[in-house]
């Protein structure tokens, strides 16, 4: 009896997502604009940007941005489980939503609408914990409608109240931290390249979240090189911190197969099926990746007992369904806020939103990459991601380095998890402009935030932060580094 009614449960619910879809409208003066659909309405409703444009979908005037906001505001929360922007039956992505949303932690807020929801986020009966709670019965579609209705301001508090925390070695999330991936890549993958940034970043405090390499040369062999040598640095100074080489996830399982040392399984993802495809993955191929790494048992075991779990990294960007050609008529930030369903669903360690690197075709300036990255961190802390930015821009963006302090102050305000350590902010390797190691030092001097508790102790222990519980480096080249910076100075 129990399983014919959940069977009937679930049959009613996949036939509510095939009702044809309600109009959606509002009045402006004497112009009344229609909504076909709830796609359509969020389409309108997302603030410009150029990629929403160049699909099509943009609202044509700044009246009818506000016309679609307006009627979106009216929409109950509810209607989001009734009526699917990409349809059930076609995409995977979507059946992970539906099926997986937790009806107790959604009843809560059931009964608001969309601009109910956006005034109950700012009040005080939204605490971390409640929000806390919240995060299961929230779907993607849900947090990007309301994430068109706020303001910066609004993305940074709400936000900020939200706390994710996920361990490996290091505990990530904790409140007033903030963490960095050290990311020392070279345009020949050369080791003393390698090396000299490795040494750079941990000098000025940097790699807490994840020392991590994009390789030049993506094949399983330099994968299990860069692997291991990662592994040894880690394991020769001690460092509570996890590697990641950032290949695509069938070469890292052939690594895992090869006995390489791996912590994190990284692989990026989309908002849909057809945009997983594209990157050569689908649900399942997660899955197993995400076992086989648990199957290695890398992870510190914590005081409590526990082992370090959260084995996944997957980054993030508005604008690659689009590039994909699967985006399904649907504006790239509901596509986005989307691809963290995904990502939730195996328990990262980190999810970072790389915000501007795309390009100018999907953010045009430094406006549009400030308001997606706050957008994306608002969505993915809501929907209980430990989420980070790559805080970024490609040359040809209309964009500087003053933009992107301004969304790296945001962002820090708002409790980001972790941003990039690049030497100089300039990625010689993948030729596009990040943050730097001591951006995280200014953030972290500036706002009162430290590093991870872990290699916070490291950092103290090693010589390379003063003791007590600021971000203050001590002068001098600490005494284990020395040895290995004679060595990078050798002829």
């Amino acid at each position: 009896m129990v399983m014919r009614a959940v069977s009937k449960l679930a049959s009613a619910c996949i036939s509510s997502l095939h009702q044809p879809p309600m109009t959606y409208h509002h009045t402006v003066g004497t112009t009344r604009y229609a909504f076909a659909d709830l796609r359509t309405l969020l389409a309108r409703a997302s603030p410009l940007r150029s990629g929403d444009q160049l699909a099509g979908v943009a609202a044509a005037t700044a009246q009818e941005r506000v016309a679609a906001q307006m009627a979106l505001a009216d929409v109950p929360l509810k209607t989001f489980l009734n009526e699917a922007v990409v349809p059930y039956e076609d995409d995977d992505v979507t059946r992970l939503i539906i099926d997986t949303h937790e009806a107790a932690a959604f009843a809560p807020v059931a009964h608001l609408t969309v601009g109910d929801f956006r005034n109950w986020l700012l009040s005080d009966l939204a605490t971390t914990d409640s929000l806390t709670a919240l995060a299961p019965g929230l779907t993607p579609e849900m947090v990007a409608a309301v994430s068109k209705l706020c303001r910066l301001q609004d993305l940074v508090w709400v936000a900020r109240k939200c706390r994710v925390v996920t361990r490996f070695r290091s505990t990530l999330g904790l409140p007033q931290r903030l963490a960095t991936r050290l990311q020392p890549n070279h345009p020949t993958d050369d080791a003393t390249g390698i090396a000299a940034s490795l040494l750079d970043g941990l000098l000025m405090g940097s790699g807490d979240a994840v020392i991590g390499i994009n390789p030049a040369t993506d094949n399983v062999a330099q994968v299990v090189r860069l692997l291991h040598m990662l592994d040894k640095v880690i394991q020769h100074y001690g460092i509570p911190t996890q590697s990641c080489v950032l290949t695509h996830v069938t070469n890292t399982l052939q690594a895992i197969a090869r006995g390489a040392p791996v912590d994190l399984v990284f692989q990026s993802i989309g908002g849909t099926q057809a945009t997983n495809t594209s990157f050569g993955i689908d649900l399942a191929l997660l899955d197993e990746a995400r076992r086989a790494a648990l199957s290695l048992q890398r992870g510190a075991v914590f005081a409590d007992g526990q082992r370090g779990d959260n084995v996944m990294y997957f980054e993030t960007g508005q604008g690659s369904a689009l590039s994909a050609n699967a985006h399904h008529g649907c504006d790239q930030q509901t596509i986005e806020a989307r691809a963290y369903a995904v990502a939730r669903h195996f328990k990262p360690l980190l999810v970072n939103t790389v915000v501007g690197f795309i390009g100018p075709e999907y953010l045009f300036d430094g406006k549009q990459i400030i308001r997606a990255g706050l957008e994306d961190h608002f969505c993915g802390k809501l929907l209980g991601l430990p989420m980070g930015c790559d805080v970024c821009y490609t040359n040809h963006a209309q964009a500087d380095s003053d933009d992107m302090d301004a969304l790296l102050t945001l962002l820090c305000t708002a409790g980001c998890n972790f941003i990039m350590g690049v030497p100089g902010a300039d990625d010689i390797m993948l030729n596009y402009q990040s943050t730097s190691f001591h951006d995280a030092l200014v953030m972290r001097q500036t706002l009162g935030l430290r590093a991870a508790p872990e290699f916070e102790d490291w950092l103290q222990r090693m010589g390379v932060f003063a003791p007590g519980e600021g971000s203050r480096l001590v002068g001098g080249m600490p005494e284990p580094f020395a040895a290995a910076l004679a060595r990078l100075e050798a002829p």
